[in-house]
């Protein structure tokens, strides 16, 4: 907390602030990750969100907390089978078979093999259900004791926030108190089991038709809040290319596929998978994509899909003042910023995320990009939209594994196409120009009588003109602190002339250190940052030597 207000003021509650360059950043954010790990399960589930929210924390700790993942020992088998029977009941009466050797662990809960008697109702409703051998299934275990645990953990991020956002802008405060309720709000969610399985059920539902995807089923007579247990469903880590390629799978038609569930997911069903990393996706022997753990997942209101709709058709168009009223009409932009830079912004993502063929550009790169700018100016990123920016860029690494060549866009623009996206949007085009040509239309009848009046009034003297300057940079107020300082200075300087020719020594050295006095004031009010002298904040020039030093 010290490091992170040192670095936004020059002397903590006093001084103007200061830029730190990217390298003390990653050394800062290497022990932040080192903390968070020691600190246990509830702050590495914080730095996995902290490294979704580029508006909070500069790019350099966004890429080192990136790769903090969910991996901690289990617990103890004695400890986790307490919580298993006092939800569901005795094991040996539950299960057939249990193995007690864990196989993943989390931060929040753990993950056993195990196989369900052939004669419960769970397993013959089961479709890989045998007469004589009951179907395998995943049980996850809420870690033991970790409430309390947790509970604690978010008193002290409650208790630390006021310190933080004494050393922040509004604008990072918002950021901050925003990021605090949403880590309170997802990380009980995520231990609530179920609520995870109805979230799992619902987006199971949603893909029944495909038979591209395979998301298992939840086994509800051995499931509570704190234990879930699911159709146990064998595959190919979705990162193992050799192994992938053994099977003779193709790869490109898995990226693609994948890609496609997830706009859907967002665009279209409104509540998605949020954990898309290589430990959650495998593929079966038959080439479909098996999902994992939907302790992390989201919903996205319709109005916010509609603009991601808009976002992604505008990027597909290259039309930058259409990525830029979807980002403003979302909140993540502000509508006072100066669009000319940002349209510079986007430029220079496209341009930089553009290969040879000018559609092959990749979205990664695109939001990787924005999400530098977010910090730099910065934006407010609304909760489920941070998120939906996290899922896109994991999302769109694995295809790129998959596929080195993937291009996004062109699968995208497909989605898009087939959805019937692009046609409504040329069908509200024209809705809307028709709309302009009539309004146009309505302004030109009026103009002649007003243009009339105009000239009268001003053929009788008695027309007015009525003149605002905006002045946010306090421009004006600074040119008259200098004039001041001037016009003192140079009477200083006059005075202490003439007391010297005058032979009164004591009167003019007190000229003099006035003189100097009002001199450091003018000299300071031409040194201060926010001086006439803007500085754009996010250039070509600085994002070239930005890259150059990654």
């Amino acid at each position: 907390m010290l490091a992170y207000a040192r670095d936004r003021r020059r002397f903590l509650l006093f001084g103007r602030s200061r830029r730190v360059d990217d390298e003390t950043h990653r050394q800062r954010a290497e022990v932040l990750l080192d903390s968070l790990l020691t600190l246990g399960p509830t702050f590495i589930k914080l730095g996995q969100l902290l490294s979704t929210r580029p508006d909070v924390l500069p790019p350099a700790y966004i890429d080192v907390l990136s790769a903090l993942q969910d991996d901690v020992p289990p617990a103890e088998w004695p400890a986790a089978k307490r919580v298993l029977e006092d939800e569901i009941g005795p094991v040996d009466e539950r299960f057939a078979e249990f193995e007690t050797e864990a196989i993943s662990g989390a931060s929040l809960g753990q993950v056993y093999r195990a196989r369900l008697d052939p004669d419960t109702e769970a397993a013959r409703t089961n479709r890989e259900g045998a007469d004589d051998i009951g179907p395998e299934v995943a049980v996850k275990i809420r870690r033991p004791d970790i409430e309390p645990l947790v509970n604690a953990d978010l008193r002290v991020i409650k208790w630390s926030l006021p310190i933080l956002l004494t050393f922040v802008d509004d604008s990072r405060a918002f950021s901050l108190e925003n990021l605090a309720d949403e880590f309170s709000k997802t990380i009980r969610e995520e231990m609530d089991y179920e609520r995870e399985a109805a979230m799992l059920r619902e987006i199971r539902g949603n893909f029944s038709d495909d038979d591209r995807l395979v998301i298992p089923d939840v086994v509800e007579s051995h499931s509570s809040q704190r234990v879930l247990t699911m159709e146990y469903i064998e595959g190919t880590k979705i990162n193992d290319v050799e192994e992938l390629d053994r099977k003779g799978i193709d790869r490109t038609r898995l990226a693609e596929n994948l890609q496609r569930a997830y706009l859907q997911m967002i665009m279209d069903d409104g509540v998605f998978h949020a954990d898309p990393h290589p430990g959650n996706l495998a593929v079966t022997d038959d080439g479909r994509i098996v999902f994992y753990d939907f302790g992390m997942s989201g919903r996205v209101e319709p109005f916010i899909q509609d603009k991601i709709i808009e976002f992604y058709i505008a990027v597909a168009n290259q039309d930058i003042d259409g990525i830029l009223d979807a980002l403003v009409e979302i909140g993540t932009l502000s509508p006072d910023a100066d669009r000319g830079v940002m349209a510079e912004v986007m430029e220079i993502a496209i341009q930089d995320a553009r290969g040879e063929d000018v559609e092959q550009y990749r979205i990664n790169q695109i939001v990787g990009q924005i999400e530098d700018s977010i910090y730099v100016f910065p934006f407010r990123l609304p909760k489920n939209l941070a998120l939906v920016l996290r899922v896109a860029t994991v999302v769109e690494g694995v295809c790129v594994t998959l596929d080195p060549d993937f291009d996004f866009i062109a699968t995208a623009t497909v989605y898009l196409t087939e959805e019937g996206y692009r046609e409504e949007t040329a069908r509200q085009y024209v809705r809307e120009t028709g709309q302009q040509l009539r309004r146009t239309g309505e302004s030109l009848t009026r103009l002649a009588p007003k243009t009339e009046r105009t000239l009268d009034r001003l053929d009788r003297d008695d027309l007015y003109v009525r003149i605002g300057v905006e002045d946010d940079e306090n421009v004006f107020d600074k040119l008259a602190k200098r004039l001041v300082y001037g016009m003192l200075l140079t009477m200083s300087l006059f005075s202490m002339g003439v007391l010297y020719a005058l032979e009164a020594p004591e009167a003019s050295v007190v000229a003099a250190a006035f003189s100097v006095v009002v001199m450091i004031q003018l000299y300071r009010s031409f040194r201060k940052p926010k001086s006439i002298r803007a500085k754009p904040q996010f250039t070509r020039q600085n994002l070239r030597q930005r890259r150059g030093e990654e």
